[in-house]
């Protein structure tokens, strides 16, 4: 990476062009008569101006050098692991309805929860995520990585029916993202579900899924999303309103020492991470260790050379009689 140490020095900049506005010299002294003067132009007269050119130039390259540009590496050290979190996102057909309000403007479900999830991601910069995908199969989109930037483009790709659209398998999602955490030694192991509806299939029910993830150690915070049914205008635009299983969502979290939680807009939702972050601090501790390399010299090298060159032409060939 280049940076520069001290930029406030390019105000300086204009400084360079003094001596070019020598070669105009708008002051010069007129005479009445030139006749005298007028003998065609020499090599001398057609390169007096290189001094000149060259004094801006150095000056230029000296501001250049005090700015102080830097070729700059930094290295991260982890001293200890972060937490482990697995999001599970629900992409059934059920939650392409836009019930979900933001800023004004209604987005779908699956939308609201992209974003929300996304921001959640490149927040926990120093533990390992993991994205698993549910409808009527569940499985695993990104392995556990500390890759914030591919998460987050992994998360934006998420569609309806990418998993199957017309059930939702909760438990078998649970399951998928607690084989992910299982084998893994890591302070604390989180699941955050997100889905809007009643789990209709899979191999798997949530509770059990849920005892096993909590012989584990791994805790579920579960998110009912979308508008509740009959919820006024946001319900009828919506579909109906999200069917959950608050219930059983309640119960899948209260097993495995989590929380279950409801949104009902994309702000709400949100919130919802926000307490989730709180509830789970990152204990990763990392060091970051930055090496500098002074890159002065490329220019106050070519600065010293162009002054050399301008005072040797101006001492002799170009030297100026008073």
């Amino acid at each position: 990476m280049f940076e520069w140490a001290s930029p406030a020095w390019f105000f300086a900049m204009p400084l360079a062009a003094l001596p070019l506005v020598a070669i105009w010299r708008p002051w010069a002294l007129r005479f009445s008569a030139t006749a005298s003067m007028r003998g065609g132009a020499s090599v001398r007269t057609l390169v007096a101006w290189v001094p000149a050119v060259l004094q801006a130039l150095a000056v230029a390259l000296v501001v250049v050098a005090l700015a102080r540009p830097q070729a700059v590496t930094r290295e991260v050290e982890r001293e200890s692991e972060g937490v482990d979190i697995v999001l599970a996102m629900d992409t059934s057909g059920s939650m392409r309805a836009e019930d979900m309000v933001l800023g004004g403007s209604r987005l779908s479900r699956l939308e609201a929860g992209k974003r929300v999830m996304a921001q959640f991601a490149e927040a926990r910069e120093n533990d390992r995520l993991a994205l698993v995908v549910f409808g009527e199969q569940a499985f695993t989109q990104v392995p556990l990585t500390l890759d914030k930037v591919g998460l987050v483009d992994f998360i934006g790709q998420l569609e309806i029916g990418m998993a199957g659209g017309s059930s939702t398998s909760v438990g078998d999602a649970i399951a998928v993202a607690a084989k992910r955490l299982k084998e893994l030694e890591a302070p604390s192991k989180v699941i955050i579900l997100v889905t809007d509806g009643k789990s209709n299939s899979g191999q798997i029910e949530p509770v059990q899924a849920a005892e096993a993830a909590a012989a584990l150690g791994i805790r579920v915070y579960t998110i009912g999303v979308g508008a509740a049914a009959g919820q006024g205008l946001l319900g009828m635009l919506g579909g109906g309103g999200a069917d959950v299983d608050e219930r059983t969502l309640t119960e899948v979290a209260s097993l495995t020492g989590g929380a279950y939680f409801r949104a009902v807009d994309a702000r709400s939702l949100a919130e919802v991470y926000a307490k989730i972050d709180a509830l789970e601090p990152s204990p990763a501790k990392v060091k970051e260790y930055v090496h500098r390399d002074e890159l002065f010299l490329r220019a106050l090298g070519p600065a010293l050379v162009c002054l050399g060159i301008e005072l040797l032409l101006s001492t002799t060939v170009l030297r100026r009689l008073p």
